[in-house]
């Protein structure tokens, strides 16, 4: 169940510590003289400042619907995921590039030792916050909390590929093979911009999906078209076709029930009862659903 006040709390450790981690890789950038670290220090920045977009989305999901929103603010979610998604998509392949160009005019040499410790604070503080966030996620339904925490986890990975590169760089640096040293930053510049890339391909895939009304998971849908079944318990009817889609923590159901002859009902409020014992059930299922439930005769209206 989604709880407002937690959520914004957890994406307000993801803006302090990507606030925190852009400071770090700039200054380490600088001492140096390394495009890699400089490179994680860019894909903090806009962390944080997709951060900062994140906190005020978590809070715009919540309103209800009004006169210019009427389905509500959900469908910003999975926008914002996408356009983060595809930020860091565009970043990763510009480091690539440009690390190859670094590469082919013979390398980047750099202080590899004090690149080192740069590489360690930074894996255990991404993986860190990534883990926090994780463990809060489970216990609240929220894909802005889901996506961040695979954002930082994506950020440790590539630090600790910071990490491994420049100590086997400052262990070259100290041998016969002192020559090839430079090359090992742009090696590692096209190793995480590479790396970087199937999450936030995956994340684009998901949220896309959900911008353009795809059906959600097979398994959401069969959960809920049981439980719609459940509910319908003692309605004489012939079959019921659903339409199903997700937008961020937000899920819609429309329910076309097409009841049998012996269909008999004596009020309307007779159908608002059947109506509300659907949606709680269906509540209870997902807290952040909508239901419209459409009783017909004629299938045809149901196509």
């Amino acid at each position: 169940m989604s709880d407002p006040i937690k959520e914004q709390n957890t994406l307000r450790l993801s803006l302090m510590g990507a606030a925190v981690f852009v400071m770090l890789a700039l200054v380490f950038a600088v001492l140096t003289h390394s495009d890699s670290i400089l490179f994680d220090g860019v894909y903090s920045l806009i962390s944080f400042c997709m951060a900062l977009l994140t906190l005020k989305v978590a809070k715009l999901v919540e309103k209800p619907d009004d006169d210019v929103f009427h389905f509500g603010y959900k469908a910003i979610e999975p926008t914002l995921n996408l356009f983060k998604s595809l930020i860091i998509i565009v970043t990763c392949v510009y480091a690539v590039v440009g690390a190859i160009n670094r590469l082919m005019a013979g390398g980047n040499p750099a202080l590899y030792q004090l690149a080192s410790v740069y590489g360690l604070l930074s894996t255990v503080g991404c993986l860190w916050v990534s883990w926090v966030m994780f463990r809060r996620s489970k216990n609240y339904h929220s894909d802005l909390v889901r996506v961040d925490a695979k954002t930082w986890l994506v950020d440790g990975v590539l630090s600790a590929a910071i990490l491994i590169g420049f100590l086997s760089a400052w262990w070259l640096s100290n041998s016969v093979w002192s020559a090839w040293a430079p090359i090992v930053d742009p090696l590692i510049l096209i190793l995480l911009g590479l790396s970087a890339l199937p999450i936030p391909m995956k994340i684009m895939w998901e949220s896309l999906q959900e911008v353009i009304h795809k059906a959600p998971k097979a398994g959401i849908v069969d959960k809920i078209n049981q439980r719609l079944t459940q509910s319908l318990e003692g309605v004489a009817y012939q079959s019921v076709e659903t339409r199903i889609s997700k937008r961020g923590r937000g899920l819609y159901l429309l329910a076309h029930i097409i009841v049998a002859e012996d269909f008999n009902l004596s009020s309307v409020e007779e159908l608002d009862e059947i109506r509300a014992k659907s949606h709680a059930m269906l509540e209870s299922l997902y807290k952040n659903i909508t239901v419209d439930l459409v009783f017909i005769s004629n299938p045809e209206f149901a196509e």
